[in-house]
Formats: structure tokens, C-alpha cells, sequence
């Protein structure tokens, strides 16, 4: 992952903080054509090639921070007007994800490079090595990119490390191929198989790659009063913030929410739930199953491992769980996600009773926005603490042990876990996958549960994240401290 403190993810913030304090200024319209020139001003040296070029990126970014989809942008018609659109819209609109073309650099393709550190050394071993008789070398080795397969015999057998991997960060952090060249050479996404797991997000040093932003259409909800707005945090949520119990709550009380709910609540139902399914799966003779409460692994079964579609969990995930509970107590209100999540926005858009899915980053410009210093609230906890296993869902390894502390007969779990859909892990996806059909043998030690994390390291490595994720690692664990302890079953 990018690390979390760069420019662009700076940028994004900056604008989410403007037009929040616009909107709750009521000067949304007449002031969102001023951010790119204010974030830009004429004497302050230019990223690009002039602050103009800037402008007109910074624009996409506003749009994208809008709501609206960059793809759909016209030149001629001013902010403003995208501003209205925004503030008119019933829901949010598909897809979630946008490409700002005019920020993708447009990498050449991945390929391998020699650097100057090549000593055209006598044991020649990248020349020796390539399959393809790709490599020549007169003082100094080349590589000739007609012949080269991008195998990286090459790089892997020089002793100089004098041979690099020049990546499209993007397309190597996709794990499913969703995204590759137009016919102008830059990057386009195809949404139907991508798996919103917003690793090119993380990954894109040019930010060309923006989720869509909902927080226009959540602060009109709050200002306007109409209905009851519940915000419903995810654990990763309170890790991303060194606060005490109960001050997370009371810093989106502050922010104009009218009540708030640990998605933890949720988490308890879908682990209580899981473990019923995984009891009544392994009685009847299923090979396996595995999680289901992560909505990017979800799609890439459905989409790219079908094989596998019979063994995820038929248990919804605790986002809906949680909006259960709240639609419950009143079917008016309105329900509002909060997690660290781009696929959580694909989910949300097709569970009728989510909805509004808000990312971390955009909560926090709300706080930023409305000047809430969370460590210097009063606390106000919430009337339910859910389970320190239902807190735990939010780092790889904590839904599994939540089915397992549920479970009537440990005896007969295997679990195996999955901390990442990289390209390796999809690869272990189709394995399984591959078992479950019979195509290969089932091992012994095969697992029978296998827990499916999108992100490295869990919810608290999501691509919206504003904690380093060994830092939020620390903050979870003392949150799951103070859950309620389960019993054992």
C-alpha cells in the first residue's frame, strides 16, 4: 500500500473538508468553483505543468468528492451545476469507483529495465537465464522489449540487483485484471469485473483512481432534519482513532447524527449465524465454507471463482444486520454506513435498507469540518457493547475465532484464512475452488473454514483508511478489550 501520508490523499481530504464546510454553510453552490483555485493559487508552484493543468484535475477531484462520475464531465458547465445535481440526488449512483483520466499519467506498460548499476560482469547470468534470448550485452546489458516476456528470470538472477521492475501500479495491485489501457493509453476500469477492493486507489501514486464521494447527500439528510440519521461504525472505525470509549459516539452525535450503533452488533448476529450455518454444512457433508461478510471477496467468487459460489456463507454481513436493527426501531430513518471500504458502497447500493455508505476519510473531513476534537469530548457509550469477538471482526483472523468460540464442537474446525485478494490470493480462491468441484484432491488437512479477508491485515488495512494500519492494530485491540466477553458454548 502507498503509504497513507501523501499528496494526493492530502488533496482528496482537503477538498472533502471544503465542501462540507460549505454545504453546512449553505454556500455549496455559489462556493465550489472557487477550491480549485484556492487549493491552487497562481504563485504557488505547479505539480504539473502550469497551475491551470492543476485546476482542471483539482475540478475532476471536486467532481469525484461531488459525487459524480468524472467519466460524464463537460468542460462547459461549471461546478456549480454539478453542485446542484449533487444536492438534488435521491441515491447514490452507480458505479462507486471514477477515472480521472486527465491525472493518469499513463504508464508505459510494466516492464523490465537495466539501471546503470549492470557491470557487464563475465557470469552474464540474466543473458544465460532469459528464456527467449532476450538480453544482449556490449559493456552493458540490454533487454530487448520485442522478445521480453516480462518473466523476470532476468531481475531475479542478476547479482547487482542492476535490473528493475518498472510497474503500472495500478494494474499490478488489480487483482482480478479489472483494469488495463484505452486507446489513448490511459487506464480504464471494467466494472463489471472489477471487484471494488479498491486497491488501485491505495495504489495509484497520481490519486487517478477516486471513489465517489456520499458525504453531500448524508449532510443534506442531517441538516434537513426530515428523518432520524443513524450512523452505523464498522470496528475498523474506532481504530482509526485514539479516543476513549464512547467519545467515537459522541463525536458523530456532534457531527448531527442522531444516533449511533456499533456495526459490532451486527457482527455478533452474523458470527451467531455463521456458526449455526458451518455446524449444519459439516453435518450434512460439505467439503467446506467460508466467510461472508467481505463484500469484495463476495463479488470475486461470483464473478471469477463460480466453483466456489456454494461454499460462502448464506449469512448476510453486519452492515445489514446492523441496519436491521435500526430500520426496526424506525423504518423512516436513515441509515448510514461507516467503514474503511470502497466495496461496502457496491453492497450498500443492493441492500434496500442501507442507505448511505460514508469511508473514514469522509467522516473525518466532517469532523474537521465542523471543528469536533473527539479527545476532548464528554464520552457517551452506547446502550448496547457488543462482544469483544463481534469488535474483532475488523482484523484478519477475528471472524473465524468469532464462529469458533460459537461453535457446540470445536472438535471439527479446520480453519484457514486468506489475508488478502492479492493476485497469490486468488489463486488460493481457485485451489479451493477447484476442490470444491473435484477437480483436484481434497488434501487431509484441507480446511472446512476459511476466513476471506479482501484486505491485508483486515477492515483496518481498507483502502479509505487514515491510520497506519499497524498503528490501528494496537487501537483495536484495546476497543476488543472492552467488549462484552462470549461465552464459550
Amino acid at each position: 500500500m502507498l503509504n497513507l501520508n501523501n499528496n494526493a490523499a492530502n488533496i482528496k481530504r482537503e477538498i472533502l473538508v471544503r465542501i462540507a464546510k460549505l454545504e453546512l454553510e449553505g454556500k455549496l453552490r455559489e462556493g465550489v468553483h472557487y477550491i480549485p483555485r484556492e487549493i491552487a493559487p497562481i504563485d504557488k508552484p505547479p505539480f504539473r505543468c502550469c497551475v491551470y493543468h492543476d485546476r482542471a484535475i483539482l475540478r475532476m477531484r471536486v467532481l469525484a468528492s461531488l459525487g459524480c462520475s468524472v467519466e460524464e464531465y463537460d468542460d462547459d458547465n461549471p461546478l456549480s451545476e454539478y453542485a446542484e445535481e449533487a444536492l438534488k440526488r435521491k441515491k447514490p449512483t452507480w458505479p462507486m469507483l471514477t477515472v480521472l483520466h486527465d491525472a493518469c499519467n499513463g504508464c508505459v506498460r510494466s516492464h523490465y529495465m537495466v539501471t546503470n548499476a549492470c557491470q557487464g560482469c563475465f557470469a552474464r547470468p540474466c543473458m544465460m537465464n532469459c528464456p527467449k534470448k532476450a538480453i544482449t550485452v556490449e559493456k552493458h546489458a540490454r533487454i530487448d522489449e520485442t522478445k521480453c516476456i516480462n518473466c523476470g528470470l532476468c531481475m531475479q538472477n542478476c547479482p547487482y540487483h542492476a535490473i528493475i521492475k518498472i510497474p503500472v501500479p495500478c494494474e499490478e495491485a488489480c487483482p482480478v485484471g479489472a483494469i488495463s489501457k484505452d486507446e489513448t493509453g490511459h487506464e480504464r476500469i471494467d466494472y463489471d469485473t472489477c471487484i471494488f477492493c479498491g486497491r488501485c486507489m491505495s495504489e495509484c501514486p497520481f490519486g487517478a483512481m477516486m471513489d465517489k464521494s456520499q458525504l453531500v447527500d448524508v449532510i443534506q439528510h442531517i441538516m434537513k432534519k426530515k428523518h432520524k440519521v443513524v450512523a452505523m461504525y464498522a470496528p475498523a472505525i474506532a481504530a482509526q482513532f485514539k479516543a476513549l470509549p464512547g467519545q467515537l459516539e459522541a463525536a458523530l452525535l456532534a457531527a448531527g447524527f442522531d444516533e449511533v450503533l456499533e456495526v459490532a452488533q451486527g457482527a455478533d448476529i452474523c458470527a451467531e449465524k455463521e456458526a449455526e450455518e458451518f455446524e449444519e454444512r459439516m453435518a450434512r457433508g460439505d467439503k467446506m465454507m467460508t466467510t461472508s461478510c467481505c463484500s469484495a471477496y463476495v463479488r470475486a467468487v461470483q464473478i471469477h471463482v463460480p466453483a466456489l459460489k456454494p461454499c460462502v456463507s448464506a449469512t448476510r454481513s453486519p452492515m445489514h444486520y446492523t441496519a436491521e436493527i435500526a430500520k426496526n426501531e424506525d423504518p423512516k430513518c436513515i441509515t448510514v454506513f461507516i467503514g474503511p471500504c470502497l466495496a461496502k458502497r457496491r453492497e450498500g447500493l443492493d441492500d434496500k435498507i442501507v442507505d448511505y455508505v460514508l469511508s473514514i476519510e469522509e467522516v473525518g473531513a466532517l469532523f474537521v469540518a465542523e471543528k469536533i476534537d473527539i479527545a476532548s469530548l464528554e464520552p457517551k457509550p452506547g446502550k448496547n457493547i457488543p462482544t469483544a469477538t463481534g469488535r474483532g471482526f475488523a482484523k484478519n483472523g477475528g471472524v473465524a475465532e468469532a464462529v469458533k468460540v460459537r461453535l457446540h464442537d470445536k472438535s471439527i474446525l479446520r480453519t484457514g484464512y486468506i489475508n488478502g485478494l492479492s493476485k497469490a490470493g486468488m489463486k488460493t480462491l481457485n485451489m479451493y475452488g477447484m476442490i470444491n468441484a473435484g477437480k483436484i484432491p481434497q488434501p487431509v488437512d484441507c480446511p472446512n473454514l476459511i476466513e476471506v479477508m479482501a484486505c491485508e491485515g483486515g477492515c483496518i488495512g481498507g483502502p479509505s483508511v487514515i491510520t497506519n494500519p499497524k498503528v490501528a492494530d494496537t487501537l483495536l485491540t484495546a476497543y476488543v478489550k472492552n467488549g462484552m466477553q462470549q461465552k464459550e458454548k
